[in-house]
């Protein structure tokens, strides 16, 4: 059974709404101390509701970005965004109401102050954008929307953000006790081209419409943090912007999009890359999952949309032929991450989720791997007996192996000379050392040293 966890389950929420392009993001990265909303001088950057973890003299709390709230929009997306906005309210323990000082009170502003004046929960009116004293006048005029505390801040420059964030922490309720037992989360980063279905994948692991979902590519812009729990384990799942060719990347926007998506690969245990079943595997895909293997995480496949080649029978796990052919097919264009492991699913059915997260746990359990130094002496030994290899009339021998590292796990051998150890004879050895041991899942790294060195 999978469960979906608050985020805000141990920590009190400080949630910000307001229009599009008041600066949210910039002064949701200003609190949070990092960089991790897209920032662009564009309404409607901030889609889904981003959070992350904000700390003042002491105090731990959640923050929420949210996508700009208007009320008469023909955009597409716009009734999704009020719906994100709207699950974080419910959500919060604070409301921050994000206005401009430089352009006033305007009707968008007025409407949604409207829509916030029967919320029962502590709110107070940030006026952004007052970047020197004498904005501040401006932010006068934001008491007549009637919501009370009106403060002015310059989320770009810092100004008034310490005293907004001192009257913050007075009114945050006391955050539970953290569990002292609770095990380390497996982070996983959910990858892929535009339009895969990575956002209707976390939306059905968590029963809930998480993000929003839309058949426009590049809906989501930031990585997303959602976390779950299964079989006692607890899951960061991070939605990330689909990954485009580099040549497709438009200004800074896609930039932002793309390293965002690198960034997550590189805090995460595990790169999900999400596949689309019903269009099989393209140029797209294959960039993404070299993206994922030099990153050198664990990599577990999600063939998303099958029910548009299977029916959604509740067998998952079976081994159809299709299911094998497709296999093949990511076998035989992307020899390099035959390691990974799949599992086919249908976001949109809800069929085959507790099937990936069983695949990601055990791609990380491997990713974790240590192999005994005896072990792992003796199969080197027996696969070099087995098969020696010698170029240009000199035999390679390996005198000692060790593993140095996990995540990925990493081997090093000391021989004679390591301009012996050719590749394919390297490969020959990391598939000896995959059919002695659980490694499926995750990339291993194998590299030769001078016997000579083997004491530095």
């Amino acid at each position: 059974m999978v469960s979906s966890i608050p985020m805000a389950s141990k920590l009190p929420v400080v949630v910000i709404v307001g229009r599009p392009n008041v600066g949210k993001s910039t002064f949701f990265n200003r609190v949070v101390r990092k960089r991790l909303a897209v920032v662009e001088d564009t309404p409607g950057i901030t889609r889904d509701r981003l959070y992350a973890e904000a700390e003042w003299n002491g105090r731990k709390f959640q923050v929420v970005d949210t996508g700009g709230i208007v009320f008469q929009e023909e955009d597409p997306l716009a009734d999704q965004i009020r719906v994100q906005a709207n699950i974080a309210l419910e959500e919060a323990d604070i409301v921050l109401f994000l206005a401009d000082a430089t352009s006033g009170v305007t009707p968008d502003d007025i409407d949604l102050a409207n829509r916030l004046r029967g919320i029962k929960k502590p709110l107070l009116v940030v006026v952004n954008k007052a970047d020197h004293p004498k904005r501040d006048d401006f932010a006068v005029e934001f008491y007549s929307l009637g919501l009370g505390e009106v403060v002015p801040v310059s989320g770009l420059h810092g100004r008034g953000v310490a005293d907004l964030l001192d009257m913050i922490v007075e009114m945050l309720p006391e955050a539970s006790e953290p569990d002292e037992d609770q095990k380390e989360e497996i982070r996983v980063a959910i990858v892929g081209r535009p339009n895969v279905g990575k956002s209707s994948l976390i939306n059905a692991f968590t029963g809930e419409q998480r993000m929003i979902v839309s058949n426009i590519a590049g809906t989501t812009r930031d990585a997303i943090d959602t976390v779950l729990e299964y079989k006692g384990e607890t899951f960061r799942l991070v939605d990330t912007a689909g990954i485009r060719r580099r040549g497709k990347i438009q200004g800074t926007v896609e930039y932002y999009m793309v390293d965002r998506a690198q960034k997550a690969i590189d805090r995460a245990d595990c790169a999900l890359i999400v596949i689309d079943g019903s269009e099989g595997l393209t140029d797209g895909d294959k960039r993404v999952m070299k993206l994922a293997h030099d990153s050198g995480k664990a990599c577990v496949f999600a063939v998303n949309k099958w029910d548009t080649k299977e029916p959604p029978d509740g067998q998952p796990r079976k081994a159809s032929l299709l299911k094998k052919d497709f296999l093949k097919i990511i076998e035989n264009e992307t020899p390099e991450i035959a390691y990974a492991t799949a599992s086919f699913t249908s976001a949109t059915e809800s069929a085959g989720l507790e099937p990936v997260l069983e695949e990601i746990m055990k791609a990380v359990e491997a990713y974790n791997f240590r192999v005994a130094t005896g072990q792992l002496n003796r199969l080197i030994s027996d696969a070099v007996f087995a098969r020696p290899y010698t170029t240009k009339g000199r035999a390679l021998k390996i005198y000692y192996a060790t593993q140095v590292a996990a995540r990925p796990p990493t081997f090093v051998l000391f021989v004679n000379d390591p301009e012996l150890l050719h590749f394919s004879y390297e490969r020959y050895l990391a598939n000896k050392i995959r059919e002695a041991f659980p490694l499926a899942g995750t990339p291993i790294r194998i590299r030769a040293k001078s016997s000579h060195n083997k004491k530095e």
